[in-house]
């Protein structure tokens, strides 16, 4: 009596799921790695240019300015050379604010991951999928928009940071119409401000090629 065989059944090898999730996971895209790199030089490259608090609040250099053309200049100048210092005050502001009110800082750090993880950092392919539906990149881009304008117009969020960009900015223009320039600036402001013109925003040029910054 022959005897048969048994069929044969094909085999596949099943992906892997750290494989499959490695794929879509936005925290591993070569384009979130390159903004955090580009934003840790930029940052360590603007506090290099910052000044010593000790003459931002010398007393002995305030004086009152003797027209409004004469604070004008002062506030340029003064701009020019304190630019460091005064971005970290209007940030200071900006986080005592936030932190003052824990409930608008989670709404915005929600906001925020929501723009980094469904289109910021997000490979182009595959596309988005939530609940059963595809989202195109404009699609995506147009609803995070909108809940966006949403969020600052019905909930304190943007009332708060417009507030604390505001008192910043004012403690900014009164500090630089007082605070006298003197001439140790001028020369150093001349050949520093073409270099460092980018400064603190000089991260977000030249995006990487997966993702969208």
């Amino acid at each position: 009596m022959a005897t048969t065989n048994p069929p044969l059944l094909p085999i596949s090898n099943p992906t892997p799921a750290t494989q499959t999730a490695s794929t879509t996971d936005p925290t591993t895209s070569p384009g979130l790695r390159l903004f955090l790199s580009r934003f840790s030089d930029s940052i360590q490259r603007s506090l290099s240019d910052r000044r010593p608090w000790s003459e931002l609040i010398d007393r002995t250099a305030f004086s009152r300015p003797e027209s409004l053309s004469d604070a004008t200049s002062r506030l340029r100048k003064n701009l020019s050379y304190f630019r460091v210092n005064y971005a970290a005050i209007i940030a200071l502001c900006l986080g005592t604010s936030l932190l003052a009110h824990p409930i608008s800082l989670a709404v915005l750090l929600a906001l925020l991951a929501a723009w980094c993880f469904l289109y910021l950092f997000r490979p182009s392919d595959p596309p988005l999928v939530l609940f059963g539906r595809t989202f195109s990149d404009r699609e995506t881009l147009l609803g995070l928009v909108v809940v966006s304008i949403l969020v600052a117009c019905f909930t304190s969020v943007g009332s708060l940071i417009i507030s604390a960009l505001l008192i910043g900015s004012a403690f900014v223009c009164l500090h630089g119409a007082f605070r006298m320039p003197e001439d140790l600036f001028l020369d150093e402001v001349d050949s520093v401000t073409g270099g460092a013109a980018g400064g603190l925003l000089s991260f977000l040029g030249g995006g990487g090629s997966t993702g969208r910054i």
